[in-house]
């Protein structure tokens, strides 16, 4: 009887030892060292944002603790009670908050941003707590209204910038805007002699450079009067007046061309009718005979009496 009791002791010491070692070793994977003495506070948070055991609490990148447990606050609905396992020698002053920042790649933890109040949270206490701002939330509350605000500004210069284009398309075929960039090709040529004249009076030596002077100085007045013209030139063009002539072209010619397809308007008529068109070349016929009949018979049309 004693030998089988000694069995089952056995096997009961050799299971609590198990449970033991193995409750102590999962906490040890996770982070947890039950053997390190500790602060408990505890944090009530409206949204954890990710949070899970052992996450890590750090003070300026430092860590000084561990989430130890994760709870829904029956007590206080909608709350989640979060406790957190402290260094023992670290103070709480009362107006600290227990902040639950996003990582990139190791999810979220929890950063102690210390007060200046000289009262110091009781062991056991709450720490106030608050939710950073994630990469998302930042670009969808401080980025995306300041888009908004800027598109329709991009709109507009999308508008004016066709605009533009459809005037500079316009000016292109205009006979003075043509002319202009003849004179500017001549500008260009004179600036041409000018820079090959200024390198060989360099290559001739002084003497050279001063006696082709007067040259270079006439070549540089006949630049800036022609510069002066083409600038007259391009305030006088009546770009204004120019594309209200092409508007009224373009609206007679379509309304011409209105009438043309009009198939009950006259030139409609005059050119779809082809009883009409028959018509017109029996009568140009008849005049034809008529003519050819009062050359051979005047007197027949004409009858003179003498008194």
């Amino acid at each position: 009887m004693k030998k089988i009791f000694s069995k089952e002791l056995v096997i009961g010491l050799c299971v609590i030892v198990a449970l033991a070692i193995l409750f102590f070793g999962i906490n040890y994977l996770k982070g947890i060292n039950l053997f390190k003495p500790a602060n408990f506070y505890y944090v009530n948070y409206d949204n954890i944002a990710g949070l899970d055991n052992a996450a890590p609490v750090t003070i300026d990148g430092y860590k000084v603790g561990q989430v130890r447990e994760i709870e829904f606050n029956y007590d206080n609905p909608g709350k989640i009670k979060v406790t957190l396992a402290l260094n023992e020698n670290l103070k709480v002053p009362e107006d600290s908050y227990a902040v639950i920042e996003q990582g990139l790649l190791n999810g979220a933890s929890i950063v102690i941003r210390l007060g200046k109040s000289r009262n110091m949270i009781p062991l056991g206490g709450e720490i106030k707590g608050d939710v950073a701002k994630g990469m998302m939330d930042a670009v969808t509350q401080d980025i995306m209204p300041q888009v908004n605000d800027i598109l329709p500004s991009v709109n507009a210069l999308l508008v004016n910038l066709n605009q533009t284009a459809g005037n500079l398309n316009a000016l292109s075929s205009h006979p003075a805007l043509a002319a202009s960039i003849a004179r500017l090709s001549t500008i260009t040529a004179n600036i041409t002699d000018l820079t090959a004249s200024l390198n060989q009076s360099l290559g001739s030596g002084v003497p050279a450079l001063m006696h082709n002077t007067q040259d270079i100085t006439a070549k540089l007045d006949s630049v800036a009067a022609d510069l002066a013209v083409l600038s007259a030139e391009l305030k006088s063009l009546p770009i204004s007046d120019t594309m209200d002539d092409v508007k009224a072209t373009t609206s007679n010619l379509r309304q011409m061309s209105e009438e043309i397809n009009n198939p009950d308007g006259t030139l409609g008529l005059l050119l779809r009718d082809p009883q009409l068109y028959n018509q017109l070349n029996q009568v140009s016929a008849d005049i034809d005979s008529l003519i050819v009949d009062i050359k051979k018979n005047p007197k027949r049309y004409i009858s003179i009496k003498l008194l």
